[in-house]
């Protein structure tokens, strides 16, 4: 494993993969075991968002569970055992218009013959008080990740969009009780999701609030809300805050160059992971709206890696190799 490489010429690779969570990490293993040598650029997330989850229950394989940071470092020196070049360095500039592609990382530069693009989604966070330091210790943007450990505790998710609904929903399968904090007087979910929602005994609404806090020490207490119309300033208590307003892809980096979707994701080619780009493939939360689980991220991993073989494959015979 090479952790920051300096090149004074120019390396053509085979498949470079930006990004290092489960997609990305699946890819280099695939790719490195095809013998395509691939070059990983971990970014600055390195793990992705399981980074920011304490246990993972849902992984299968793991009956007791792992430590989300415990995962990743086990993927990492699984891709690293079939010689993938890891690099610790977050990509600068992609240039999708010469072949093999461009590829720079600050002063480092590469070339490939072909790219996955495996760096993820962020979700959006409140950025109040308390909410990053109680990450994974009841504060969440994942209810199927983490709702199971809140059976029979009171919690609240904060948003108004179809998300915001699923997640409420989901999460009175464990909880006793869910309270939705809305900013505004009404959803701007889907008249089915919010049906759902009004008609779950489970669920209650708090309009016109939003979150100024998170509450808590070694774990999460409770909330203070405002009102944004009163201006009044409560504290609610609660076992658990599920922020729910929204990923953002990580795309800055292709955008002009490959086709997206309005939200910002990239759009690949079902069933394969092929972009608007020949010999440019994308796996994970990247291109995922819908699933967004390290599991499926995973299985997309190895369909960029099995694509990217291919496609070299066909280039070869192609040029008469």
């Amino acid at each position: 494993m090479v952790e920051g490489m300096v090149e004074e010429q120019v390396e053509e690779r085979n498949t470079v993969i930006l990004g290092s969570g489960p997609a990305g990490y699946t890819a280099a293993l695939y790719a490195a075991r095809a013998n395509l040598r691939p070059l990983l650029l971990k970014g600055l997330e390195a793990g992705g968002q399981l980074m920011l989850t304490t246990d993972v229950e849902n992984y299968p394989g793991f009956p007791d569970g792992i430590l989300g940071p415990e995962m990743m470092d086990a993927f990492e020196k699984q891709a690293a055992r079939f010689e993938t070049d890891i690099v610790a360095q977050s990509v600068t500039r992609v240039d999708l218009s010469e072949r093999p592609f461009g590829v720079w990382a600050g002063d480092l530069e590469w070339r490939a013959k072909t790219l996955i693009l495996a760096t993820g989604a962020s979700a959006r966070w409140l950025g109040v008080p308390g909410e990053e330091k109680l990450r994974g210790r009841g504060v969440s943007a994942c209810a199927t990740c983490d709702g199971f450990f809140f059976r029979d505790r009171e919690l609240v998710v904060v948003g108004g969009g179809d998300t915001a609904m699923e997640e409420a929903t989901f999460l009175t399968k464990f909880a006793s009780a869910v309270t939705l904090v809305h900013r505004r007087d009404e959803f701007r979910a889907s008249k089915i999701m919010q049906e759902r929602v009004h008609a779950n005994p489970k669920v209650k609404v708090v309009w016109d609030t939003v979150v100024e806090e998170v509450l808590g020490e070694g774990a999460v207490t409770g909330v203070r809300l405002r009102n944004v119309k009163s201006d009044e300033a409560t504290e609610f208590a609660t076992d658990g805050v599920f922020v729910a307003i929204g990923h953002d892809p990580n795309t800055d980096l292709v955008k002009g160059q490959v086709d997206l979707t309005d939200a910002g994701y990239v759009i690949v080619r079902e069933p394969t992971t092929a972009t608007s780009v020949p010999g440019v493939f994308a796996a994970g939360d990247v291109t995922d709206v819908t699933y967004r689980q390290a599991v499926t991220a995973a299985g997309q991993g190895c369909k960029a890696a099995i694509d990217a073989e291919r496609y070299l494959e066909e280039q070869a015979h192609a040029n008469g190799g």
